[in-house]
């Protein structure tokens, strides 16, 4: 284990000290790109280099030609299989914390709830590399109200911090006929106005928290992002008939 896990480190490391050297060759490619379609003579720099660069250029396609970044491989395999989270608190958590990590292993099918007890975080990550785990969700809280979400993706990120306003769970609603239970089918994702750069990241560490649905599953989950205020809601389409 300690041995595949120094080689997959090395590996990425190796992956994303290549970037630098990528992102110079396609900056080069850009300039030749750019003097042949406009006419105008190639750069004096690159005139000792053109014919190997104009080689390189004519075998590259759309897929090809834009270098590929660490962040296009953090998802790489996550069709592969489905995801396994393992879902914990900070340190002595109060009675509402626990509820609302108890509704969200509701909400993350395959999520397996952790007391943390006396554990740092470096010890849970250990533990969830070890048993293939692909994501680790932490959650914080201010004077019993739960207000910060961290979601990791292991083995090596991307690491991103929520901060939780507004929080109402199932166990605040009184009208507990009205709301139905909680099914755990796996659900369908809307991913609303997630238009950045930023916004495609995010969108892409959330949905890789649930696994692919069958094509008949009524069941809902939406993130909508508006003005970087991400709104959340679930629904069952069947109950909502009812």
């Amino acid at each position: 284990m300690l041995r595949r896990k120094i080689r997959l480190t090395k590996e990425y490391l190796y992956r994303k000290g290549l970037e630098g050297k990528q992102r110079l060759l396609y900056e080069k490619k850009r300039k030749i790109r750019e003097a042949l379609e406009e006419g105008k003579p190639i750069p004096t720099e690159l005139r000792n280099e053109e014919a190997a660069l104009r080689e390189e250029i004519d075998l590259e396609d759309e897929n090809t030609a834009v270098p590929r970044s660490h962040i296009d491989d953090e998802y790489a395999n996550a069709s592969q299989r489905d995801p396994k989270i393992l879902l914990t608190t900070s340190r002595d958590p109060s009675a509402p914390l626990i509820q609302f990590a108890k509704e969200l292993k509701l909400v993350f099918p395959n999520a397996q709830q952790m007391n943390r007890g006396g554990q740092v975080i470096s010890e849970i990550i250990e533990t969830c590399r070890a048993h293939d785990f692909t994501d680790v969700v932490l959650v914080h809280e201010h004077r019993g109200v739960p207000d910060g979400l961290i979601i990791s993706h292991l083995p090596f990120g991307p690491t991103a911090y929520f901060q939780l306003l507004n929080v109402v769970t199932r166990h605040d609603i009184k009208d507990k006929k009205t709301m139905g239970t909680m099914p755990q089918v796996y659900p369908h994702l809307i991913l609303n106005n997630f238009t950045t750069k930023l916004g495609e990241r995010t969108a892409n560490i959330l949905k890789h928290l649930f696994p692919v649905p069958k094509q008949d599953t009524k069941r809902i989950i939406t993130f909508a992002n508006q003005s970087d205020y991400i709104s959340f809601s679930l629904k069952n389409i069947q109950a909502s008939y009812l």
